[in-house]
């Protein structure tokens, strides 16, 4: 089994660089898609409250057999949970789903600039954090304004920020402003809902090194120091998801793989995005 390297937070804590999405796999077989995620080596599961299916990985933890200090769990703040008590209460149903008594990490889910403090939602994060029932605090789908307004009215910077980012959304700015910051960076829809698979440069690169262009850009995300969790129910798929540590690319393949950016969301734009489910 390779190992997935990790990269360490802020405040210490070590992160799985390579984790498994649980986004869009119904309540159902999300037990089975994380048992069998867990088997193949993962060992960071990305969830949230938003997902309906906390409840499924935590039971898919405890039926791996593996320990639970050995599992990076993640989930995030439903984007209707807007005022202190709410996030506070959800934080416990989501321990109380998940059948733990600490979480890896918990991230605000989205800004919600219009409908919501964003600011407030995370002085409620940092309560959590000091009462030792999360190890690290984040946001996600943050932009560098939203995170600067943070900076000066918080105690805690965050320790991550999960954003959309692939070779069409290569997020460099963001990156770079994140790095300046001492915030990790975590890649959603790393391989833009599999459009990679049909673009020229990546399928060539694909040839070259005798990999999927899934696989060359996961590899891609890795090498720049991103966090990805690519998803899949099918079990051949996400054991090719996790074959990417046999090999490296070289300068010229990360180069021309970089200049594919064109700023191409698949995603919602975080500066417009205000959705909060009833």
């Amino acid at each position: 089994m390779a190992a997935v390297p990790t990269i360490s937070l802020n405040n210490g804590v070590e992160i799985p660089q390579l984790g498994f999405g649980v986004f869009q796999i119904p309540p159902g077989e999300t037990v089975k898609a994380t048992v069998s995620a867990l088997e193949i080596g993962y060992r960071h599961i990305d969830t949230a409250q938003m997902y309906g299916n906390e409840r499924e990985v935590g039971l898919a933890v405890r039926e791996s057999g593996i320990p639970r200090d050995e599992v990076f769990v993640t989930s995030k703040l439903n984007n209707n949970r807007l005022e202190r008590d709410d996030i506070l209460r959800s934080f416990d149903a989501s321990l109380s789903d998940l059948g733990f008594d600490q979480l890896d990490l918990f991230l605000i889910h989205w800004p919600l600039p219009a409908v919501a403090d964003y600011v407030a939602r995370w002085k409620v994060m940092e309560e959590i954090y000091a009462s030792d029932r999360v190890r690290a605090i984040g946001v996600s789908n943050f932009q560098p304004h939203h995170l600067s307004n943070l900076f000066g009215a918080s105690e805690v910077r965050p320790a991550v920020n999960q954003v959309e980012a692939h070779p069409f959304l290569s997020q460099d700015e963001l990156r770079a402003f994140d790095a300046d910051h001492e915030i990790v960076t975590e890649a959603w829809a790393p391989i833009a809902r599999g459009k990679v698979n049909e673009d020229p440069v990546i399928t060539e690169i694909a040839r070259q090194v005798g990999k999927t262009p899934a696989q060359v850009t996961l590899r891609w995300h890795i090498q720049r120091g991103d966090v990805v969790f690519p998803k899949s129910v099918t079990r051949s798929r996400v054991e090719e998801n996790f074959d990417i540590f046999d090999f490296e690319l070289d300068q010229s393949a990360m180069t021309a793989i970089s200049a594919l950016n064109r700023d191409e969301r698949t995603g919602p734009n975080p500066d417009e995005f205000n959705y909060v489910p009833g």
